[in-house]
């Protein structure tokens, strides 16, 4: 009966960005205006596009009207959730 060699080592255990230690306040408040802003582009690319197009704007005026409700409601609630995020700090 022939026996075959087994690799006992083991596979290699991946990771995270911040390895073994807790991200700290400042990286937490940082991931949450991240989020914030993420979630507040998505919502003002939404409402900034049916507010345009209900002012008629067309072209590169409704571009420019659906990119800055855009920053502005991205930078709004990027701002709320960095508190946020902080005041769990």
């Amino acid at each position: 009966m022939s026996h075959r060699t087994v690799n006992t080592s083991q596979m290699p255990v991946s990771v995270g960005p911040y390895g073994q230690a807790q991200p700290n306040c400042f990286d937490r408040v940082k991931m949450g205006f991240m989020m914030g802003f993420a979630v507040g582009m998505a919502a003002g690319a939404m409402f900034g596009t049916f507010s345009c197009l209900r002012l008629g704007m067309r072209g590169r005026e409704l571009m420019g009207g659906v990119g800055k409700t855009m920053m502005q409601s991205g930078g709004t609630f990027g701002t709320f959730m960095a508190i946020g995020m902080g005041i769990r700090c």
